[in-house]
């Protein structure tokens, strides 16, 4: 990437740290004990690792073939790619009902296929209809992941995530309560409550200087981004760079960079810095009546130690 004089050396900075967070996985975790992690009572556990672009893979098995399968939190639905999903034996149901062959995604009426079973470590999501998507050739991002695992299969076995420790825990025993808040507290993580909106998208309360509003919570998205209208209009100052960012159905919109000095998650506040703002698509933001501000990713996820609970609905951040 060459020097750009025009450009300031805030947003130089901010394009460095950019390009190594999509250029590297986060720096290693916290070791765990040797051998297999012991799951609660009550819950299974999977491991996942991170590669490059910040993204949390879970290997799996789609009817007993092997699969990556990005954990995404952004995504209501299990998506595979399309030519993927004809390796795998899973094509487009012919049958049913409309609503079981096509279902819509981002304005797109995608189809709907059927796969018997979706194993990873010793846990089994047994049968599962997943929509079926063709990647762009172009997708460069998503060239090594086979598809997504998203909230329809997190939700349902009130997954807790560790971006940290990089462990999912699955409950597979309906009866059964963890006391994660209790040791979060003991930890000192901050509690933020979790919310699912309208259109079942996960979101966290934010505020900016001051201003609430509430993000997106992703862990399929890389870096934190904020939209550069709202952003403007509280009188944070953006500087360009050369960095563009990808999102579906083909969008490219270029990426400034934020200093952002007063950020709050909840009643977590996140340490200053810099982040990225875009104009996002419509997507991200139309969450029923809130007041959306952008997405919370990967980057920021991991350096607070985050710990998603689906079961009680809780962020915990350190």
């Amino acid at each position: 990437m060459t020097n750009d004089d025009a450009i300031s050396k805030r947003a130089q900075r901010f394009r460095i740290i950019l390009a190594l967070l999509v250029s590297m996985p986060p720096l290693a975790a916290p070791s765990v004990k040797a051998g297999r992690p012991t799951p609660p009572s009550g819950y299974k556990v999977v491991r996942v690792h991170y590669s490059p672009l910040n993204k949390m893979i879970m290997s799996a098995r789609i009817n007993g073939q092997h699969a990556n399968l990005l954990v995404d939190t952004g995504s209501n639905q299990t998506i595979l790619d399309a030519a993927a999903a004809a390796s795998f034996g899973i094509r487009p149901s012919q049958h049913g009902p409309l609503y079981i062959q096509f279902t819509q995604i981002n304005g797109q009426n995608l189809p709907v296929g059927f796969a018997q079973t979706i194993t990873a470590g010793n846990m089994s999501f047994s049968s599962v209809f997943v929509t079926l998507r063709n990647s762009s050739r172009s997708d460069r991002a998503n060239a090594d992941v086979d598809g997504v695992l998203g909230l329809d299969i997190l939700a349902r076995y009130k997954a807790v995530i560790n971006c940290r420790t990089k462990l999912i825990f699955f409950k597979v025993d309906r009866g059964r309560r963890t006391q994660l808040a209790a040791v979060a507290k003991s930890e000192k993580f901050t509690r933020v409550p979790l919310r699912h909106e309208e259109n079942g998208a996960l979101t966290a309360p934010c505020s900016i200087r001051g201003q609430p509003a509430r993000l997106l919570v992703d862990t399929g998205s890389f870096v934190t981004t904020f939209t550069e209208p709202v952003l403007k209009s509280l009188g944070v100052g953006l500087q360009p760079t050369h960095v563009s960012a990808h999102f579906p159905v083909g969008r490219t919109k270029k990426v400034s960079a934020a200093q952002i000095n007063d950020f709050t998650i909840g009643d977590f506040k996140v340490p200053a810095g810099q982040f990225g703002a875009t104009a996002l698509p419509n997507f991200p933001l139309r969450q029923g009546s809130s007041r959306m501000f952008g997405i919370l990713g990967m980057d920021t996820l991991y350096k607070c130690h985050a710990i998603i609970d689906l079961d009680s609905m809780n962020l915990f951040l350190k």
